[in-house]
């Protein structure tokens, strides 16, 4: 008797642990659905040489660059975004191998959202800004997460919506700051992802220069904004 309540119990767990893992996904990715993208007042990109091209996304419909910031702030940027962005100076182009880095300061995580959205490093730009366009980006969160996804030019993903790793750093809460350094690396038949100097994440090169994917990993390298963030950026640059 003992020994079938134990095993009518450990099955009952097993139904409602994968069952209420659904719902929770269910509510995130709901909350996520509800969250509309601001207009950031005064928006526009004041950065020479730089451009983008705003995310086409149901929740982003209409909107454009101009409903978002990108601004000088001293050595670096400060970015404000409605939709969801990605932005380059089409002169700055990494060929072979390389190594593309920048640290983003969210001085008030999640100040506007309902959830963690992601900032990093985009590469492998080819025909940005047009229907064809392809390129691959590591963003991080500030909840201890990375993403690595990519337009070619349909969005692909990568490592699916993203996993946890220990590298990267988390915010105390709400309203508090948290600060990142993002890195993508080139090298031989491989492309890294490094958060605060730790490879998070290693991938084929032929599995990402591939149809629907990229044409290259050679192409212009930039910077990449989930929707509704608030970020400065210093120290921005490739290294070979």
């Amino acid at each position: 008797m003992r020994l079938m309540k134990a095993s009518s119990f450990a099955v009952a767990v097993a139904l409602v642990v994968p069952a209420w893992a659904a719902l929770l996904n269910t509510d995130v990715v709901r909350a996520q659905a509800q969250e509309t993208d601001r207009k950031v007042a005064g928006g526009g990109i004041t950065v020479k040489g730089w451009t983008g091209v705003a995310d086409t996304a149901k929740e982003s419909a209409g909107l454009t660059v101009n409903d978002a910031k990108f601004a000088p702030d001293g050595a670096g940027f400060m970015v404000q975004t409605g939709p969801g962005i990605t932005y380059w100076n089409p002169a700055n182009v990494a060929k072979g191998n390389y190594t593309i880095k920048a640290t983003f300061d969210e001085p008030k995580y999640m100040n506007i959202n309902t959830h963690a959205h992601p900032y990093g490093i985009m590469i492998a730009g080819n025909d940005l800004g047009t229907a064809n366009q392809s390129m691959l980006y590591c963003s991080a969160y500030g909840d201890g997460r990375f993403i690595v996804r990519g337009f070619g030019p349909a969005p692909f993903q990568v490592n699916g919506r993203g996993e946890p790793n220990a590298a990267i750093n988390k915010a105390a809460g709400k309203d508090q700051p948290v600060k990142q350094e993002v890195a993508v690396s080139v090298a031989g038949d491989k492309v890294t992802c490094s958060v605060n100097g730790t490879v998070v994440g290693t991938y084929d090169k032929a599995a990402l220069v591939a149809p629907g994917r990229l044409k290259s990993t050679d192409g212009v390298y930039g910077l990449r904004f989930g929707h509704n963030t608030d970020v400065k950026v210093t120290g921005f640059g490739m290294s070979k």
